[in-house]
């Protein structure tokens, strides 16, 4: 490509000069020498900037009419089946030329996505390197929250169609406003297989369509991750592990602060925070922070034999969950300060195993998840009646497991057809109508994915 764009200048050139008339050849071979080394560097500088992306269309069938669904958003009512492009994606990349050390000092991403549903942000950051060991790296802008494995994983690797449940509920859009500290070895470097992302940033996620998620208030969040990724000099088994911890929150106004416990009956519910209550005239610098922290674990390995490339893959997360009456997701909007705050505490998994069959182009996906909003609470506990001075659970407070069975194949290294089902189950209880019973909600997803 770089030759036939210096032998179209050339040509340009040429035509110019014959236009021109028959200057001197000294003056037109100095000319002609200088304009090709200007475009030539203009090439290289083109050459540093990369655009990418991928088209991920789909068909849905649900298991009933305006569903709820975490399999790429609620169906809308009277809706039991949809075509949707669930993302589409394109990045713009620059990297800086490396300097004689060879390492690359800046990097510029900048990603849209464009679906029926409108354009988004989704990632605009830069990160600087430092010149001289290449060990530490600055990102600043927006980008994925660096808390886990699934987070960060991209949705055109991932091998089933959306995140798990849990993911999307504690980090809605993935993304976060902030800035970030990462430190790992160059490529060359013998500690390259060990890295530390940590950062602060807004805690309120990132945009979704329409929503704006400024900053409501003076509190930043941490996120941070420490893993590892080897693999053994055959490179047919890989592997890696990581610890995650996340510690953050929001500030509290004039609302009321609920947290679980017993009534005075002994029946399980939430009662006022006797701690989080303001009673004197609102303070700015004085303001309660309700409790956000989490701590997970993720591990993973690929093991390359006969039957084809076997993965596994895991991981674990439980902390305390600020969330409403109705919900446990974490803000994506600029007042959840305005609504009540129920204190939960969570646990939740998923777990992946991802096999190759042979050397077709078929691979085999088999996916467990479950996110338990409130340990506190299970089956008939949930919904039950309390005294007049509690609040008592519900719906956000039943525990989900998905069961997902897939089956990929891989047309070409850009082409993949997807077929995947998620089974869903929620626990039960008496004490609620809708949930006497496992709701049907299960979805099929057929998908067609194109990367560039």
């Amino acid at each position: 490509m770089k030759n036939i764009l210096i032998t179209l200048v050339l040509i340009v050139i040429s035509m110019q000069v014959i236009a021109q008339g028959p200057p001197s050849n000294a003056v037109n071979a100095d000319s002609l020498a200088k304009q090709i080394e200007k475009n030539s560097s203009d090439i290289a500088g083109l050459k540093r900037v990369k655009v990418s992306g991928y088209i991920q269309a789909q068909y849905q069938l649900a298991d009933s009419m305006g569903q709820p669904s975490f399999a790429g958003g609620n169906f809308a009512s009277g809706v039991d089946n949809r075509f949707m492009i669930r993302r589409g994606r394109i990045k713009f990349q620059y990297n800086s030329a490396p300097n004689k050390k060879g390492i690359n000092i800046s990097e510029y991403m900048l990603q849209f996505d464009v679906t029926e549903r409108g354009v988004t942000i989704k990632d605009a950051v830069v990160r600087l390197t430092d010149p001289v060991t290449g060990w530490f790296s600055v990102s600043a802008g927006m980008f994925n929250n660096p808390f886990g494995y699934e987070i960060t994983y991209s949705s055109s690797r991932r091998e089933s169609p959306e995140r798990g449940r849990m993911s999307q509920t504690l980090f809605p859009n993935e993304r976060e406003v902030g800035g970030m500290l990462t430190v790992q070895g160059p490529s060359k470097s013998k500690w390259n297989w060990i890295t530390l992302h940590a950062g602060f940033f807004n805690g309120n996620s990132a945009p979704g369509f329409g929503v704006d998620v400024s900053d409501f208030d003076s509190k930043k969040d941490f996120s941070g991750r420490l893993g590892i990724e080897r693999s053994t000099k055959s490179d047919k088994v890989s592997y890696g592990a990581a610890v995650s911890y996340y510690a953050g929150g929001f500030r509290i106004d004039s609302v009321t602060v609920y947290k679980s416990a017993t009534d005075e009956n002994g029946v399980k519910g939430f009662v006022i925070d006797s701690k989080a209550i303001d009673n004197g005239p609102i303070d700015i610098e004085k303001r309660e922070f309700t409790k956000r922290n989490y701590i997970g674990a993720d591990a993973r390995v690929s093991i390359k034999w006969k039957a084809g490339t076997t993965t596994l893959r895991g991981e674990f997360i439980a902390g305390d969950q600020p969330g409403s009456s109705s919900s446990t997701r974490s803000p994506n909007d600029k007042n959840p300060i305005t609504r009540d705050i129920y204190q939960r505490s969570f646990n939740g998994a998923y777990f992946y195993f991802v096999q190759d069959i042979l050397k077709t182009p078929f691979q085999l996906v088999v996916k467990y998840d479950w996110y338990d909003p409130n340990t506190d609470v299970k089956g008939d506990e949930v919904g039950k009646s309390v005294s007049a001075s509690s609040r008592a659970t519900g719906e956000a407070d039943l525990r989900y497991d998905t069961y997902g069975f897939g089956l990929n194949y891989h047309f070409d290294k850009n082409i993949r057809v997807m077929a995947y089902y998620d089974f869903v189950k929620n626990e039960t209880t008496a004490n609620l109508n809708n949930f006497n019973n496992d709701r049907p909600d299960n979805v099929f997803t057929l998908r067609l994915q194109a990367r560039f």
